[in-house]
């Protein structure tokens, strides 16, 4: 079986797995990463993203013989004391229902502020709209990211 050098969250980890195998469950099954849940394996529901080179991607369709040598950042990635903008200002506007979902959901908000510090509010509904919200917390989503992009703004 083939084995692979993954740098996943600043650190690097080997992993023996079949290359088509969906980098999901590299993370999830072989490295005990939880944090990225899955949903419905076909890259529709976006409870999987994650972050490769900074850019949203859906883990349940990325083969791990894919990335190569790229950065992977997941929510247990995106802060080691979960202060983050972005998570402080979930926290903040009470974003999570169900909470399924909220780990994509912050993972493409992450991405979308990394890519477009200001987003317009058609840039936000366009990024989100990525990753589905079962409970229908869209406005507290819209919320939070908005006040993220004020807290990234202070020194």
């Amino acid at each position: 079986m083939p084995s692979y050098s993954l740098s996943i969250n600043g650190q690097m980890h080997t992993v023996e797995a079949p290359g088509e195998m969906p980098l999901l469950w590299v993370l999830r099954d072989l490295l005990d990463m939880k944090g990225t849940k899955y949903g419905c394996g076909l890259g529709i529901c976006g409870s999987c993203m994650i972050m490769v080179e900074g850019k949203a991607k859906t883990a349940c369709l990325l083969p791990v013989q894919a990335v190569g040598k790229q950065a992977i950042t997941t929510i247990e990635g995106l802060s080691g004391n979960n202060d983050h903008p972005i998570q402080q200002a979930w926290r903040t506007a009470h974003v999570p229902q169900c909470g399924y979902c909220q780990s994509g959901q912050i993972m493409r908000a992450a991405a979308l502020l990394q890519e477009e510090p200001n987003p317009s509010p058609e840039q936000i509904e366009a990024a989100m709209s990525q990753v589905l919200c079962r409970c229908g917390t869209y406005p507290r989503i819209k919320e939070a990211i908005q006040s993220a992009i004020q807290l990234s703004k202070k020194p």
